[in-house]
C-alpha cells in the first residue's frame, strides 16, 4: 500500500512539474506574440502587450522579468526610429517604467487570484498607461499648449484609443489568464480518452 502511495505521490508530483513548466512556456509565448503584433497590421491601441505583461509577472520566472522588458524596449526603439522614422525621445522611459510596473502588477496575482481581481488589475493597467503616455507626450512633444487646457487637449485626443486599449486589455487578459486551465482540461481529457483506448 505504501508502495503505491508513494508512486501516486511521484505522479502527481510530475504532473505539477509539467504543468508549471507549460505555463512557463505560455508564458515567454504570450511576450513573443504581443511583440510580434507590434509588427502587424492591428487596431490602434488594441494590442495584448498589457495582458503579456500581467500574464509574465504572474506566472514567469521572477529571475526572467528583464526578458519581456528587453523585448518590447527594443521594439519600441525600432517601430520608433526605423518603422515610423520619428526621433527617439525620454517619453519612451515613461512606457518602459509602465512595462515594469505591469510586471510588477502582475507579481500580485496569485495562483488563485479570481477573475474580477485579474480583470481589475488589467483595467488599472490601461488607465495608467493613458495617464501616463499622454502626460509624457504633452510633456516631450510640442504638439499640444504647455498649459492646463494643453495638457485636457491631449487627454481628450487619446480617449478613442484609451476605449480600444481597455478592450484589448480585457479580451487579452482574460484568454491569457485563461489558457493554463483550458490546456489542463483539454490535457485530461485526451488522457483519459487514451487509457479508455488502452484498456
Amino acid at each position: 500500500m505504501r508502495m503505491n502511495d508513494s508512486s501516486l505521490d511521484a505522479d502527481s508530483l510530475s504532473d505539477q512539474n509539467k504543468d508549471s513548466v507549460e505555463v512557463t512556456m505560455l508564458a515567454y509565448i504570450f511576450v513573443i506574440f504581443a511583440v510580434a503584433m507590434r509588427f502587424l497590421p492591428h487596431p490602434l491601441a488594441f494590442t495584448p502587450v498589457g495582458a503579456a505583461l500581467l500574464f509574465f509577472g504572474a506566472r514567469g520566472p521572477r529571475r526572467r522579468m528583464w526578458v519581456p522588458l528587453a523585448l518590447l524596449a527594443a521594439s519600441d526603439v525600432i517601430l520608433t526610429t526605423l518603422v515610423y522614422r520619428y526621433p527617439f525621445s525620454w517619453d519612451h522611459f515613461v512606457t518602459w517604467a509602465w512595462y515594469a510596473g505591469m510586471l510588477w502588477l502582475g507579481t500580485t496575482l496569485k495562483q488563485n487570484a479570481g477573475a474580477v481581481r485579474i480583470l481589475g488589475t488589467a483595467l488599472a493597467g490601461s488607465v495608467s498607461f493613458f495617464l501616463l503616455s499622454n502626460f509624457a507626450v504633452w510633456a516631450a512633444w510640442n504638439m499640444y499648449p504647455r498649459t492646463f487646457s494643453g495638457l485636457m487637449l491631449c487627454y481628450d485626443a487619446g480617449l478613442p484609443f484609451f476605449r480600444r486599449a481597455v478592450e484589448g486589455d480585457l479580451l487579452f487578459t482574460s484568454m491569457m489568464f485563461a489558457a493554463p486551465w483550458l490546456l489542463s482540461v483539454i490535457s485530461e481529457r485526451l488522457q483519459k480518452s487514451n487509457h479508455i483506448a488502452a484498456a
